[in-house]
């Protein structure tokens, strides 16, 4: 089945995910794969105590121009340590 205006619908990004559940873990992440040199992004973060990691980077005012991906997991420190791991894989690729 095919939905329309899924974020995969766009061409170039890939999307995977990861969880665990059961024997008391509920847990995932989502990582979107930009296209081949990367795509603009932006950043609203909201809540009462949110947990971001490089979320500064996307301000207007600064340098970044474009992201190779986007971490969508929990704001624990492990939710948060999960980007290191796309980062790192990101990296040995170039």
């Amino acid at each position: 089945m095919t939905t329309a205006g899924a974020l995969t619908d766009v061409d170039g990004v890939r999307v995977g995910h990861a969880g665990r559940r059961g024997g008391g873990w509920l847990s995932g992440v989502s990582v979107v794969l930009a296209p081949e040199g990367g795509a603009v992004a932006a950043v609203d973060v909201r809540g009462g105590g949110p947990g971001t990691k490089e979320t500064d980077a996307l301000d207007p005012r600064n340098v970044v121009r474009r992201v190779d991906a986007v971490v969508l997991a929990g704001g624990s420190a492990y939710g948060l340590d999960a980007a290191s791991g796309v980062m790192a894989w990101l990296e040995e690729r170039g």
